[in-house]
């Protein structure tokens, strides 16, 4: 089977195994992910592209204890979410951390020409929503990210934030809730 027909988690172990071809297609897939992870924590390219190439250096270090029964993407991000516990560790007392402008769709397709009111309706939507984000504390932002734009279980966020899922639960209810009521409204 050659490394184009395979999943994430068989990316790695042919990865562990010694292929590099199988490396660059994991961080081609997944290091925009991690990239807007930290973007979305520091608002900041250089420290986000910096904090990028550390996870992955930090995979590449462990990868031989990536067990091949689990999913990548849990494992991974629970590297990228201490190397962010590591850098938040880092700033001043009082430093502000932001949310940043998402410029891309997720999927990163072309999307068709649409009317200037589409255009300003949908920017200012996008706004909105990013002001409410903004407005979460961080440990709830966190934890919506991690569930809502990558897709991680809340056993598994628990389990890469090293905390229980009752509370993992419980940060994303009240988040959930704020940008509810934040967000009432639009459609």
């Amino acid at each position: 089977m050659e490394t184009s027909d395979l999943n994430e988690e068989a990316l790695m172990a042919a990865y562990v195994a010694g292929d590099g071809t199988a490396f660059d297609r994991l961080f081609t897939a997944l290091a925009p992910r991690v990239y807007g992870f930290f973007m979305r924590t520091f608002n900041n390219a250089a420290v986000a592209d910096d904090l990028t190439q550390t996870t992955f250096l930090k995979v590449h270090k462990a990868r031989k204890d990536f067990q091949n029964d689990k999913q990548l993407r849990p494992w991974l991000f629970t590297i990228a979410a201490r190397v962010r516990v590591d850098e938040l560790r880092k700033l001043k007392p009082g430093q502000q951390i932001e949310l940043e402008e998402e410029t891309e769709t997720a999927t990163g397709a072309v999307e068709p020409p649409r009317l200037a009111d589409e255009v300003i309706d949908e920017a200012s939507r996008a706004a909105k929503v990013r002001a409410a984000l903004e407005a979460l504390p961080e440990a709830q932002r966190v934890i919506i990210h991690l569930h809502r734009f990558e897709g991680l279980t809340f056993p598994q966020i628990a389990e890469a934030l090293g905390t229980t899922e009752g509370a993992v639960k419980l940060k994303a209810f009240r988040g959930y809730e704020k940008l509810r009521h934040e967000l009432k409204g639009l459609s």
